[in-house]
Order: structure tokens, then C-alpha cells, then sequence
């Protein structure tokens, strides 16, 4: 990929950040605590050192939103507002020059503005990248992405010339190029291998996450599994050891008798092909899967289908790996995706979750198993175009941010040995831990 330098001007990525916390905020609000919930106590002397906005943690006991701070580490008001930061889509110096943008007249390239340039080339170690025209350091981690911006200052103050002066900022650059050093040369040295070695271990979780989303994308649905993961939690036949997930959702009631739950999972046992699912079954309840009743994580690329829930909820922790480097109109999408998936997790559950807005897909029954069918069909439509966009994003990034040989030689740290915690009995992990 030829150096590029494309500027974007104040107004428009002004205007579109904004948008993009406004649409985050909307699917956000719901599950966000009040101001004066405890969990924010400690939010008024924060903003004080640096942020100035309202974003507030979410809700740790909404059994519907709990789940991003559960699964994917969106804790206190920083999760939200990490959502809520925006980026340039790094496609744009990946794409001709003629298909830049939807506004062109917005968007220009800015190599007769020759002090920017300079500056820009400079800032980027001749790699170029997308300019946020008039962004500044405040930018950064308010309305802005930190992860992967690098300011590009004005002209520095000659020697012998005033030095009271406040530094000034050309704007704020963005390009995974810049961020994984591709500048640098490798040379055949000790030096040079062992920055290669770092960097095929940087590239494996891309590879890793790029391998599930082909494996789901070709795959045949499962249509039957009835969300029964949440109900193997819960199950507790007579004399087995109670179930440690039992305490999930704790401040729910579970609306059905515990013999229902049993009954339910007996009846024809669970077909349950999301890894990180299985480690919270009850033990009973494990031999009961028919996938299963342990996995390693390698058999994600074997069982991942488009048809789990879970998968789609996943969506949202494959994009955070690319935040700062992924369209955010993108990321929106996926998190509307993941919570629809999540909405529809809950109400198949066993419990009762109806003062938080759900409603009850009662799978225990002929008739909610049908419905439940017909919804996990309709969710599946609607994320496939989404993981098609997930998946052709990682494809631009690795492109851009990663010489094309270390690409090639990566495969070899794609699964590395790594085993979970005691506390992930059922999962033996041998690639990318959550």
C-alpha cells in the first residue's frame, strides 16, 4: 500500500463522532445506572482530572446489558464512553482514491498543503495516514479513539524564539501501520528476529479471530438448540452437587420450578457448540451435550455456527480488538446485534427477567421452542451481513498494519498452549483466551 496522507476536515469528523456517540448512547441508555448510583462515586473526581461528559456505568445487575460488563470488561462509565469514541475507517487508505468516501467534496488530499504534509509524513515515519483536521490532545480519549492516534504538531519553536508559547496541533493521525511499526525494517539479527517472534504474536489473535468468522460465515446453522446453555446452568438433578453458575444472575427469580429446568434438559439433552457457553454448565449437565461435554478452544473452529446467539454476541468482542482501526458505524451495528442477541438469551431463559423490559420465550413448551426458532432465524439474517463487514475489516487492517510476509507466518502461533484458570474446568484453551 502506496503512503497516503488524507486529511478530514473539523466539521465533518466533528459532526460524525458526535453521531456515532448519539447512536450509542440510544441503545446504551437503558442499561445505564443514574448519576447517583453508587458505582459512580467515584466519577465526579475523575472528570475532574480529565473527561467532561455524562456517561455513567452500566447496570451490573440488567441481566440484558450486565452481559458487556461480564463477558467483554466494559466496566464503570469508561465502558460506555470506549463505545462511544470514533475513528476513521482505516478502509480509506486501503480504497482508490476515487472511491474514498460517500462525500468527496468532504474529504481531500492535502499534499499541496506542504507544512501539513511534512508534519503529517513526519508524525507517521513517511507512512501517512487519515488526518482529523484540528483534533487535539483533549480529543484524544473524550470524542476520539486514543488507541492508535498520534498527534501531529505544528513547526516547533526555532531555538532563541519565544518558548511560552502553547504547542499547537495540525491534528490527530490515525493508520495501524503507524501504531505496529511497520516502518521499521527486519533484519536478519538477533534484534530483528526477536521483533519478528513479538510481531507474529501480535498477529495471531487477528488470525485467530478472522479464522472464526470464515468458519461461521460457511457453516451450517443449528436451528435446535433452543438456548437450553442457560438452563444447563441451572440444572440440579437429585443428588449432584449444586451447580456453581447457580449464583448467575442472582438477582433474578427463575420463573420456572427447578424440576421444570431438569425435565427441560433431559428431555433431549443440549446441542450447546459455543466453548465459552460450556464453561458455565453445571456439571451434571455436561455429559448431556451432545457436542460435548468438554471442549478446547480450537474446537471453536470447528462448532462455531451462525445460528448461536452466542456467536452473535461474540461479534462485539472480535470488533473491540480492532477499535481505533474499525469503522465505527460498523461497531454500532455489531453492538445493536449483540444486545438483540443478548435480549433474546435472557427471555429463553429460566428466569425472569420481565422488569427489566424482556419478555418470555417459554422454550420449555411446544410453542416457545417454535418462536424461539423463528427468532434465532430472523437474528441470524440480520448478523450475517454484519459479520461479512467484521470479517472484510480484519482483512484491511492486517493488509495495511502488517507486512505481508509476517502474514504468512503466523499460522504457526494461532493456538499456543494456553491453559484457562481453574475455574474454566470444561474448557481447555489452546489459542485465544476471552
Amino acid at each position: 500500500i502506496s503512503p497516503k496522507l488524507i486529511t478530514i476536515s473539523e466539521k465533518v469528523w466533528r459532526k460524525q463522532a458526535s453521531a456515532h456517540s448519539q447512536r450509542i448512547r440510544r441503545l446504551l441508555q437503558p442499561g445505564l445506572t443514574p448519576l447517583e448510583h453508587n458505582i459512580n462515586s467515584g466519577k465526579s473526581k475523575r472528570r475532574q482530572q480529565h473527561y467532561v461528559d455524562d456517561w455513567t456505568a452500566l447496570d451490573p445487575v440488567n441481566p440484558i446489558y450486565n452481559f458487556l460488563i461480564e463477558y467483554y470488561g466494559l466496566k464503570g462509565a469508561k465502558g460506555p464512553r470506549r463505545l462511544a469514541r470514533w475513528a476513521p475507517d482505516p478502509k480509506l487508505l486501503y480504497a482508490d482514491d476515487s472511491k474514498n468516501c460517500n462525500e468527496p467534496s468532504s474529504w481531500s488530499s492535502v499534499e499541496n498543503e506542504q507544512e501539513v504534509y511534512n508534519a503529517a509524513m513526519k508524525a507517521s515515519h513517511g507512512l501517512g495516514g487519515i488526518l482529523l483536521e484540528n483534533a487535539n490532545l483533549d480529543d484524544l480519549g473524550g470524542s476520539l479513539h486514543l488507541r492508535g492516534g498520534v498527534p501531529v504538531p505544528m513547526m516547533m519553536v526555532e531555538e532563541g524564539e519565544r518558548k511560552d508559547t502553547e504547542q499547537q496541533w495540525h491534528g490527530v493521525l490515525y493508520n495501524p501501520a503507524v501504531f505496529y511499526n511497520r516502518h521499521l525494517p527486519l533484519h536478519n539479527d538477533h534484534d530483528g528476529n526477536e521483533r519478528k517472534h513479538q510481531l507474529l504474536k501480535t498477529i495471531a489473535p487477528f488470525q485467530w479471530y478472522t479464522s472464526i468468522l470464515k468458519q461461521t460465515l460457511n457453516s451450517d446453522p443449528i436451528l435446535h438448540c433452543y438456548g437450553l446453555h442457560e438452563w444447563a446452568m441451572q440444572y440440579h438433578p437429585e443428588g449432584a452437587d449444586p451447580p456453581p453458575s447457580a449464583k448467575y444472575q442472582s438477582s433474578l427469580n427463575l420463573r420456572v420450578s427447578r424440576q421444570v429446568i431438569n425435565d427441560t434438559v433431559e428431555r433431549k439433552g443440549v446441542r450447546c457448540t459455543h466453548v465459552d457457553a460450556l464453561r458455565f454448565f453445571a456439571p451434571a449437565a455436561g455429559p448431556l451435550n451432545h457436542h460435548g461435554a468438554s471442549l478446547q478452544r480450537m474446537d471453536q473452529l470447528r462448532l462455531e455456527q451462525k445460528g448461536c446467539v452466542h456467536a452473535h454476541m461474540d461479534l462485539l468482542k472480535i470488533g473491540l480488538k480492532l477499535q481505533g482501526f474499525i469503522d465505527s458505524g460498523l461497531m454500532v451495528d455489531i453492538l445493536e446485534i449483540a444486545l438483540a442477541a443478548r435480549k433474546l438469551d435472557v427471555e429463553a431463559s429460566p428466569y425472569d427477567a420481565t422488569e427489566y423490559g424482556a419478555g418470555i420465550v417459554p422454550i420449555e413448551t411446544n410453542e416457545g421452542r417454535k418462536v424461539y426458532r423463528d427468532r434465532q432465524i430472523e437474528l441470524m439474517q440480520r448478523a450475517e451481513p454484519v459479520r461479512q463487514r467484521l470479517l472484510d475489516a480484519y482483512d484491511v487492517f492486517m493488509k495495511i498494519a502488517f507486512d505481508e510476509t509476517l502474514l504468512l507466518g503466523s499460522d504457526e502461533y494461532v493456538g499456543g498452549g494456553k491453559r484457562t484458570s481453574n475455574d474454566d474446568k470444561n474448557v481447555v484453551v489452546s489459542g485465544v483466551n476471552n
